[in-house]
């Protein structure tokens, strides 16, 4: 599964990126499923999920984000005023059956920030 941040902002920094893996586990934990790999890149969400068929995917992916997003007002919402209540999140999210592949996926999440710094380093020498 992969989410982003309103306007796609680079918002996940720091301690907010750090701490918002915990509550995406705890978040998880409360409708049965655990997220088996998971990066929190700078501007979106990787995540390996497994859900209990008694769930729908959209039920565990909208109460992810909106609890997270509700989280983050009431955490940092003094702080930095961007973040505002339930639009943390954009509309939307990417989702997709893993079957055979799960170690292609689980090294794909591991291994994206180096990856996307490769590119970066790329596109500057054209």
């Amino acid at each position: 599964m992969v989410f982003i941040p309103k306007c796609r902002r680079r918002t996940l920094y720091g301690q907010l990126r750090r701490h918002l893996g915990e509550v995406f586990h705890e978040l998880a934990r409360q409708r049965e499923s655990q997220i088996e790999a998971g990066h929190l890149m700078p501007d979106h969400v990787h995540m390996l999920i497994s859900i209990p068929p008694k769930y729908a995917v959209s039920q565990v992916v909208g109460y992810i984000k909106g609890k997270s997003a509700i989280h983050v007002a009431r955490v940092y919402g003094e702080r930095k005023r961007n973040f505002v209540g339930q639009h943390f999140w954009a509309r939307g999210y990417f989702v997709s059956t893993v079957g055979r592949d799960e170690g292609v996926i689980r090294a794909y999440i591991r291994h994206q920030e180096a990856e996307d710094r490769r590119l970066e380093q790329l596109n500057l020498w054209s």
